[in-house]
């Protein structure tokens, strides 16, 4: 196959980290080609570089056998190089056919020529099985529609080369199954793809070939169909991922948490929790799955006693949740804005729920806090420069460990964790889900509220669906079936 583009030796600084240690890639035209690494690997840094976001500090790009320089993704897209980002980019009130034209010059310029937009619509959607309603406003549009907005509006644009940088995170499965179907028949017209993700199962599902990298480095590039999923976790992070986890024990016949008829509204007065009942035993991991936005975030907030119900009723062991606070261990999805104070240092935040524990006379005894601190780092493998540092030295994964053990080590009784391995590598993710096992197998009640429905999948013994703030259905191990959530997840009856 011809090769498309080459990235030869690119290095790219920030301050004294290096994002990119001297990469070199190649992708061959019409293929799909898998960008793999943990989080923090240098994946996205690398594609910023090829469409001009930004500069390298070394190296050069060939792009159709020429060397380029992007100064800006308008030179990339130009030159026939588009990037769909993690988080999207369009502007939610206007229509679709609106956003797919923004800085894009049609042939009557700068008249807006409505026909001539949606016959290349229509073209594309015939070309490549991709269907979008220019008509409708984006703010109407589901999570899977807006990602075939931002992917129609890079084939407006007659790119190449297409690069998509974790496009199943927010996706239901029959949406990641259409997609993958899409970008295959795009290779079968010649587009190229560069495919970025962090999961192994989509890496060996739709893509040609593989370049892991790691810490910045370039570990190899593989064809697919020759290397396995044990094969690449080693590459990734330097060992095999342990086996599929597995609870020693079953749920007790002892309801821990138990949500009555609540309904709950969000910080404008719209109400995105609508009468949801549902309870989790001691030793019971259930599960919350659905698309983001279906009322997940007020209903963890509820639940963890951030937010008040307007109606219903949310009780801990028989109490309510304000009496229940030292028995509820929480791991918010906003890591950042809720689960710890940046600015406080690291033995701070580990101690920010026992400070009257520490309590000597009118000051606090530092020593016994640091040696507790100390415990916890060692215990939950926290990596810090100091003790005494600010949390926001620390990465993702590590701040993700200070806050669960924070959390864990009070010996809740029920753990209310949403979205805890989002944005982690597959280690710190690895680490994440076997300590909520072994809570679980201690006897918490643990809260899983997750899009990832691997995770859901692997760890819980029951799953709630939820869709426009309502409980569509709750399934028993024995009845998991991707299948059936997938549809549960876009709102049909369980």
């Amino acid at each position: 196959m011809e090769t498309i583009l080459e990235m030869r030796n690119i290095t790219k600084k920030f301050g004294d980290v290096i994002a990119n240690d001297n990469i070199s890639l190649d992708v061959k035209k019409g293929e799909i080609h898998g960008l793999l690494g943990e989080n923090g690997a240098g994946k996205t840094t690398l594609m910023n570089i090829l469409i001009g976001l930004h500069q390298p500090d070394s190296g050069e790009i060939i792009f159709e056998g020429r060397p380029v320089k992007f100064k800006s993704p308008k030179d990339a897209i130009k030159a026939g190089i588009g990037m769909v980002h993690q988080h999207f980019t369009l502007v939610s009130k206007l229509k679709v056919l609106h956003n797919l034209i923004l800085g894009f010059k049609t042939p009557k310029d700068p008249l807006i020529c409505e026909e001539w937009i949606k016959n290349r619509v229509n073209e594309l959607s015939s070309i490549y099985g991709i269907e979008v309603d220019v008509d409708e406003l984006v703010m109407n549009l589901s999570v899977g529609e807006e990602q075939r907005v931002e992917i129609t509006k890079s084939l407006f644009r007659n790119v190449k080369l297409l690069i998509l940088d974790e496009p199943t995170a927010v996706l239901t499965p029959q949406e990641t199954r259409k997609l993958f179907s899409a970008l295959k028949e795009m290779t079968k017209k010649g587009l190229t793809i560069i495919f970025i993700t962090h999961k192994l199962n989509e890496a060996l599902d739709v893509t040609d070939r593989i370049t892991v990298l790691k810490r910045g480095k370039k570990v190899g590039t593989l064809e697919t169909n020759s290397v396995t999923k044990r094969e690449l976790a080693k590459m990734m992070i330097g060992r095999e991922l342990s086996s599929k986890l597995e609870k020693k024990n079953f749920p007790l016949e002892r309801v821990v948490l138990k949500v009555r008829n609540v309904w709950i509204q969000d910080d404008r007065g719209v109400i995105t929790v609508k009468g949801v009942t549902f309870s989790v035993n001691a030793g019971e991991i259930f599960g919350i799955a659905g698309v983001s936005g279906n009322g997940q975030r007020e209903l963890e907030e509820a639940i963890a006693g951030l937010r008040d119900p307007i109606k219903g009723e949310i009780t801990v062991n028989g109490k309510s949740v304000k009496q229940s606070r030292d028995e509820i261990a929480y791991i918010p999805e906003d890591r950042i804005g809720v689960g710890l104070a940046l600015q406080l240092s690291v033995i701070e935040n580990l101690m920010l729920k026992d400070f009257r524990k520490y309590k000597k006379g009118l000051s606090l005894d530092f020593k016994k806090m640091e040696e507790k601190a100390l415990k916890l780092t060692n215990e939950f493998s926290i990596i810090y420069p100091s003790l005494h540092s600010p949390a926001s030295t620390l990465s993702g994964g590590n701040i993700q460990r200070l806050i669960l053990a924070r959390e864990l080590s009070r010996k809740p009784k029920l753990v209310v964790a949403s979205q805890p391995t989002r944005g982690l590598d597959i280690a710190a993710t690895e680490y994440v889900r076997n300590k909520l096992v072994s809570e679980a197998e201690r006897g918490c009640a643990i809260l899983l509220i997750s899009e990832d429905l691997d995770e859901i999948l692997e760890l819980c013994d029951r799953i709630a669906v939820i869709f426009d703030g309502k409980i569509v259905g709750v399934l028993p191990r024995s009845e998991f079936d991707v299948e059936r959530i997938g549809y549960m997840m876009g709102g049909s009856a369980g």
